[in-house]
């Protein structure tokens, strides 16, 4: 029986306002993609650099933007410079700063799983500014329990971080739930502790056409109808 549920915090519970920094920048070079491509775009890249180059996306963003920056170009079917864009995107960034805001109706969906009975924690993988990000946003009032990678110093897929989330939270892998966007660091880590995942992916399996994983949700949003509480997922929405 579930009792304890645990999120992750980037495109699980908070997102970024990276596709309209981004369609500035692109502005700047006569090319015009809408927020939705711009999107999907990164998206894609996410998912990419997630398969491929494991914990590089939990990393100072400086070290790996221009490589990063040519996948997402590349995903958008654009040739450009990537040292300008780069330079282009810092100067934009700092014109239009880049936020972690909470999804419509996140914290409404996670009250209403407090309502129903159920613990709530985070296990993210994050620097020293999640708790910032979790305040900003409203969140913290709502988790009973916080593991940060930057605080604790592990970082999922290890299943130290998982193991010392279940010792806080006094709960076992069988009575734990994790809902995360990232295969190879949630469902993974969760695997290896024995706790159950729901993967996140908002455009069904674009991006991870390699995976044969299930349950993969939306977003939390299908957290309560997945538990057997749609009424309240309704009321949310």
């Amino acid at each position: 029986m579930i009792r304890f549920i645990w999120f992750d915090l980037g495109y699980t519970l908070v997102r970024m306002n990276r596709e309209e920094v981004y369609q500035k920048v692109l502005e700047d070079f006569d090319v015009y993609r809408s927020v939705e491509e711009i999107a999907l775009a990164y998206h894609r890249t996410d998912k990419l650099f997630m398969r491929e180059y494991q914990g590089v996306l939990g990393k100072d963003s400086r070290a790996f933007l221009p490589w990063y920056v040519g996948a997402l170009n590349y995903k958008l079917r654009l040739s450009l410079p990537i040292e300008d864009v780069v330079q282009v995107y810092r100067q934009r960034a700092s014109e239009y700063p880049l936020q972690w805001t909470a999804y419509e109706g996140a914290k409404e969906t996670l009250q209403g799983l407090k309502n129903l009975g159920y613990q709530l924690g985070l296990i993210s993988n994050w620097d020293q500014t999640a708790r910032q990000v979790l305040k900003k946003n409203g969140l913290d009032e709502v988790l009973d329990e916080i593991v940060i990678s930057s605080e604790v110093g592990l970082e999922k897929p290890d299943p130290g971080i998982f193991r010392l989330a279940m010792e806080k939270g006094n709960v076992t892998s069988n009575q734990s739930l994790y809902i995360g966007d990232n295969y190879y660091d949630d469902v993974i880590g969760c695997q290896k502790v024995g706790m159950h995942c729901l993967l996140i992916n908002p455009y069904g399996n674009c991006g991870v056409e390699e995976l044969t994983y299930q349950p993969v949700i939306r977003g939390i949003q299908d957290v309560a109808d997945y538990l057997g509480h749609p009424q309240q997922q309704r009321e949310v929405n």
